[in-house]
């Protein structure tokens, strides 16, 4: 862990990560890719100690609130994060100024903040995102060993539908020949309509590769998986997307179980829930 000061932390679409790199160590981690620039170790984590003075100065000056995302490209709940809490402060400083927030995460450290968050949800809007990959809690400490297992996951969205806070289930990557079946899509989705999620997102069924994050994937599979790095290679080579060979049987049952508990499934109508703000309502006077 090595600490910076940061120049800026929001994106023009106001999202903003205050660390850079990862102790998740799941073995797909598209981050891992090469045209990020990391430039440092990946378990090295960069940490943007001024991040919560950074989003003040920028909140104080937005003449409109809106939603503030975080954990697009670097999870805000890391193993560092429960010692140096810069997430938690940033949560402190979105209440203060009235803003919403969105936050994507795998750890159960969330529950941490779960009185803020649940004060920003009362106060303007808060949404969970939780990533859920497969059902098998045995397969989720092979592909995401340092990180809370999936039926973890599960009790934290149960806490947060226990509380109102409105959450969206990533279920994303499905890799071939490992998490690829219609009986994990089934799960996920029963979990989630149990769980009375608004929306899982799912990038259509499979994964991408490119360098840097290929490299460290197929040594994992060399690891767990043994033999199965030469499949990839004879069926897709140095192809970016990388589909389930199943992918349409896949893709049919997630599209109709989503219907079936009414749970949004397409991105456009999931991204539009978490970027909308709640506008305050208009008094009206009676005569």
């Amino acid at each position: 862990m090595h600490k910076v000061q940061a120049k800026g932390i929001l994106s023009a679409k106001n999202g903003m990560n205050v660390y850079r790199g990862c102790t998740h160590g799941c073995i797909y981690c598209d981050a891992r890719s090469d045209c990020y620039n990391i430039g440092h170790e990946f378990e090295d984590i960069e940490v943007k100690e001024n991040a919560p003075e950074l989003l003040e100065k920028a909140l104080r000056a937005k003449r409109k609130r809106c939603m503030i995302g975080t954990g697009a490209m670097c999870d805000p709940y890391l193993h560092a994060e429960r010692e140096l809490e810069i997430t938690r402060r940033c949560l402190e400083i979105i209440y203060k100024y009235g803003f919403g927030v969105t936050l994507l995460t795998k750890s159960d450290l969330i529950l941490r903040d779960i009185d803020l968050i649940d004060e920003i949800n009362r106060n303007a809007k808060a949404v969970v995102q939780m990533t859920l990959t497969t059902a098998d809690d045995e397969l989720c400490r092979i592909v995401e060993p340092n990180v809370c297992a999936t039926s973890r996951r599960f009790e934290v969205l149960l806490e947060m539908k226990r509380r109102g806070i409105p959450t969206v289930i990533w279920f994303t990557p499905q890799l071939p020949y490992i998490n690829d079946t219609v009986g994990n899509v089934l799960d996920i989705v029963g979990m989630g309509a149990e769980a009375g999620v608004r929306g899982i997102i799912s990038f259509g069924m499979g994964m991408t590769l490119r360098s840097g994050d290929r490299e460290h994937y197929y040594a994992q599979l060399d690891r767990y998986f043994p033999e199965l790095k030469q499949r990839y290679i004879r069926e897709f080579g140095d192809s970016y997307e990388i589909p389930c060979p199943n992918g349409k049987a896949m893709w049919k049952a997630f599209v109709g179980e989503c219907e079936r508990y009414g749970i949004m499934w397409k991105q456009d109508k999931i991204f539009e829930f978490l970027e909308e703000f709640p506008e305050p309502e208009q008094l009206t006077l009676e005569i």
